[in-house]
């Protein structure tokens, strides 16, 4: 194993329906991981009543478990997931009112990064499903809502969006641009290898681990981050990607000599670093 310290930019930890945070940081970090980057998940799976603002203090709440509990150093991400729109027009919500209550939560998700316990704004964006031309113009708004307080915040923001290829990077780039927020502060979760800046636009790709895209990325560079968007929920054991799937494919890879020691520490400090706007001190 190497002495590489290996991140996970995106995965999940829910002591509601999975294993909680303590358990998945202990699988994380004895297979070789050191950094959990983790994203508040969506209200519905704490509870019928829980509001934008509880499911991100949860969230740093389990951060900060970690931090306390275990070796590995957890940050949080906090927003709310465009599924959160969805289901509040599928309530009857007006579209205005809800788009309303989804920029405040985004103002509240500012706030806590700002206050020191959150390290950038996310999972925002708009559903991987069909939904009407009036909603995905809702979306699309909040998109470039986020990432304007990003923009003031000096934070990143993590876009949860349709599977992308090149023309959507140029889009979301382009919000960056508009929003005045730095473009590889732009976080594109659970993205294939488009690595090439000629691809992704500026924009971070953060690969879903798999051997396949972790591979194809390499090919074309290292600006990228690594992860899993590991659920947490005992009804779907080791969905998306399981808890130790970043360290060990990083270890492969560089067992393989198909990954070095210098881009490996590039893809988990450097650029998680330069990315987050963080030190890690490894």
């Amino acid at each position: 194993m190497s002495e590489i310290p290996v991140t996970d930019n995106h995965i999940h930890v829910d002591p509601i329906n999975g294993e909680g945070p303590l358990e998945v940081a202990k699988k994380f970090e004895r297979a070789g991981g050191n950094i959990m980057i983790i994203p508040n998940k969506p209200t519905w799976t704490v509870s019928d009543t829980c509001s934008f603002k509880e499911a991100m203090e949860l969230v740093v709440s389990y951060v900060n478990e970690i931090n306390s509990k275990t070796q590995t150093k957890a940050y949080a991400i906090v927003g709310v997931h465009p599924a959160e729109l969805s289901r509040l027009i599928k309530n009857g919500v007006p579209h205005n009112r809800a788009e309303e209550m989804m920029k405040d939560a985004l103002k509240t998700a500012q706030r806590i990064v700002q206050k020191g316990d959150a390290i950038g704004i996310g999972e925002i964006g708009r559903p991987h499903y069909e939904v009407s031309p009036e909603e995905l113009e809702i979306h699309n708004k909040l998109i470039l809502y986020s990432m304007e307080l990003a923009s003031d915040a000096d934070c990143a923001v993590q876009l949860h969006t349709e599977s992308a290829t090149s023309k959507e990077f140029e889009e979301f780039a382009n919000m960056a641009h508009e929003s005045k927020l730095k473009a590889y502060k732009v976080v594109k979760h659970f993205s294939g290898p488009l690595v090439n800046k000629k691809e992704n636009f500026g924009l971070t790709p953060s690969l879903i681990s798999t051997r396949t895209v972790v591979i194809e990325g390499l090919k074309k560079g290292k600006n990228f981050l690594m992860e899993t968007d590991y659920l947490d929920d005992l009804n779907r054991p080791g969905a998306v990607l399981g808890p130790k799937t970043v360290p060990r494919r990083t270890n492969e890879l560089i067992r393989k000599e198909i990954l070095s020691l210098e881009d490996a520490y590039t893809i988990h400090v450097k650029n998680v670093e330069k990315v987050y706007g963080i030190d890690l001190d490894f």
